[in-house]
C-alpha cells in the first residue's frame, strides 16, 4: 500500500532531502488534498514541530478533518497525543519522546534508552490501536530530534521492546530520504521478521515496482518526493 506524504514547513509542504535541503515547496494545498482523498491513509508530519522551530498546528488540523491521517512531528505528550485525536487524526506517530538521546547499548541497557514506561502509559491513555511508532534511522542507528541527535540503538532493538504498546511501526531510512535512489530492500525484509505489527517504510521510494516488491514481503511505503515530482501516480 502506499500511502502519500504531506510535510509541512512555514505553512507550505515541503520536501527536503536527508531532512535537510529543502527541495520542493508548494502553497497551494488544495490540488494535493483532493489527489490524495481516495487513499485510506495520508502521512501528514509537521516538521517545523519535529525539528523545535515552530507549529503548523493549525494546518495540521484543518487537513486532518479532510484526510484520512497519521499525524506526527513533535508530539511529545499523551496530552499532544489526545488533542491531535480530538482534531481529527486516525492515529498519532511518536518518535523522539520513545528514546533517551545519551548513553550505549549494552546487555540490560536497552530499557535506558528505550522510554517503556512512556509507551505504556500512551498506549494506556490512547489505546495501541491508535498509535504508530517512528524509528527513523541515519546509518543504522535511531535518530531523534529532527534528525539532529542520533541514540546508540537499532531499529530492530527498539522495535523489539516496543511492539506491545502500538499498531504500526514507521521506519525511515535517512541516508536515502529525498534522494530519489530507492529504499533498500534487504532492510525492509530484515525488519518484517522483527515484528509482527505493521511495517510502514520511507526513505528514498521512486517507483511503483519498489511499493510492489515491499507489499509482497507485507510492507507499506511512504512516497514523498516521487509523488510530488510526478514519478508515482496518484
Amino acid at each position: 500500500m502506499l500511502i502519500p506524504s504531506i510535510d509541512l514547513m512555514g505553512g507550505r509542504i515541503v520536501q527536503l532531502v536527508q531532512g535537510k535541503e529543502l527541495k520542493l515547496a508548494f502553497d497551494d494545498f488544495e490540488p494535493w488534498i483532493q489527489r490524495f482523498s481516495s487513499y485510506p491513509m495520508v502521512q501528514l508530519i509537521d516538521l517545523d514541530a519535529a525539528m523545535r522551530q515552530g507549529s503548523n498546528r493549525a494546518l495540521i488540523e484543518q487537513i486532518a478533518k479532510r484526510l484520512p491521517c497519521q499525524v506526527g512531528g513533535g508530539i511529545g505528550s499523551i496530552e499532544r497525543a489526545k488533542e491531535m485525536l480530538a482534531a481529527g487524526a486516525r492515529r498519532i506517530i511518536i518518535g523522539s519522546a520513545l528514546f533517551e538521546a545519551a548513553g550505549a547499548v549494552d546487555e540490560g541497557e536497552t530499557q535506558e534508552l528505550v522510554r517503556l514506561g512512556f509507551a505504556q502509559e500512551l498506549a494506556d491513555a490512547v489505546a495501541a490501536e491508535h498509535l504508530v511508532f517512528s524509528v527513523d534511522t541515519r546509518e543504522g542507528r535511531i535518530a531523534i530530534k529532527g534528525w539532529k541527535q542520533q541514540v546508540d540503538l537499532t531499529p530492530d532493538t527498539a522495535m523489539a521492546a516496543l511492539e506491545p504498546y502500538c499498531a504500526a511501526f514507521l521506519y525511515t531510512h535517512i541516508d536515502r530520504e529525498g534522494t530519489m535512489q530507492g529504499f533498500p530492500l534487504e532492510v525492509a525484509r530484515r525488519l518484517r521478521d522483527v515484528t509482527t505489527r505493521q511495517l510502514i517504510v520511507a526513505g528514498g521510494i521512486r517507483e511503483q515496482e519498489e511499493i510492489d516488491a515491499l507489499s509482497a514481503m507485507g510492507v507499506d511505503a511512504v512516497a514523498g518526493m516521487a509523488v510530488y515530482l510526478g514519478r508515482l501516480a496518484v
